[in-house]
């Protein structure tokens, strides 16, 4: 008996650069902790690494130049700080018979969802390795998270204290300015009472307000999103500790998801699977991504593990 073999078309260039384009575009928006660090493009070929430089402070130059003399001149220490990519996606199985030599509507709204949730999985994934920096402040004067009670909220002090860290630390501000802090929902109640927090209308004026920015405080700038770090149970009696994250710039590295082509739309149209779909019953909409960060100054950073209020 005949077997009758049915050739699927794949997408044209033009309809998988709109989708790879709508992806991006729902992506950024959403990103919260990738917005500050140093960008680099993804390996050519698939490469295994990425590496990002680091450059050592010179010491200020106090001897006094002598006329008709040139100095011995000096040299910058630069150290490569290398970081292994990975990839991350997922798919979603469609019923439809997919449009694939124009925008698909089915496609098309699949897309929103599935760049939401890749936007979740790069934004997760990043605050996990910011996280992970050497420089701990445990609130209210605690020595470790497990201390942590009922009550010991971050406070305007505790604020003060990590910006203190941070500018013995030679840690630059983002802006020129101000630090950054990323927070959870509920840890700001308590500073945004304080007499000095402004909101970002008083202080922006024409320049950028950041994704998910809610307002300045005696040099930080806080951004609010629920994607903050949550060690859950992991303080006294159990209680879930809120890990908020200070920082200056230059302080971690990361895939540039936006100009590199780290992300990309996949869809798979009916038949596509071989024998393993033999009867054209299954098409396939998803999403990968080949990223990875890293700490690249550990002083220009610092941890505030501190309890929930409210």
């Amino acid at each position: 008996m005949a077997t009758n073999t049915t050739n699927t078309a794949t997408l044209s260039p033009t309809i998988q650069t709109y989708y790879d384009k709508k992806l991006i575009a729902r992506l950024i928006p959403n990103f919260i902790h990738l917005q500050w660090g140093q960008k680099r493009p993804i390996p050519k070929n698939g490469g295994k690494h990425i590496d990002f430089r680091k450059f050592a402070s010179l010491a200020p130059a106090m001897t006094p130049l002598t006329e008709g003399v040139t100095p011995d001149g000096n040299s910058i220490t630069i150290t490569n700080v290398t970081a292994t990519p990975s990839q991350h996606g997922d798919y979603v199985e469609v019923s439809d018979i997919l449009d694939m030599v124009a925008i698909d509507p089915v496609v098309d709204e699949m897309t929103d969802v599935l760049a939401e949730q890749a936007a979740d999985t790069l934004d997760q994934i990043c605050r996990d390795i910011l996280v992970t920096g050497t420089n701990v402040q445990y609130a209210n004067g605690k020595t470790s998270r497990d201390a942590i009670a009922a009550g010991d909220n971050l406070t305007v002090d505790e604020v003060r204290k990590a910006v203190r860290t941070l500018k013995r630390n030679n840690a630059k501000p983002v802006d020129g300015r101000n630090y950054i802090a990323i927070v959870e929902p509920g840890t700001t109640y308590d500073l945004q009472s304080d007499e000095k927090w402004e909101e970002p209308a008083k202080y922006a004026g024409s320049g950028q307000i950041f994704s998910g920015e809610i307002g300045r405080l005696y040099g930080v700038r806080f951004v609010e999103t629920s994607n903050a770090k949550i060690f859950e149970e992991a303080g006294a009696d159990g209680i879930d500790v809120a890990a908020t994250i200070i920082f200056g710039k230059d302080a971690y590295g990361l895939v540039d998801v936006a100009g590199s082509g780290a992300v990309k739309t996949i869809v798979k149209p009916h038949g596509s699977a071989g024998t393993a779909d033999p009867l054209d019953q299954r098409a396939t909409v998803g999403w990968k991504a080949f990223f990875t960060g890293k700490i690249l100054q550990h002083p220009a950073i610092v941890r505030i593990e501190h309890a929930i209020s409210g």
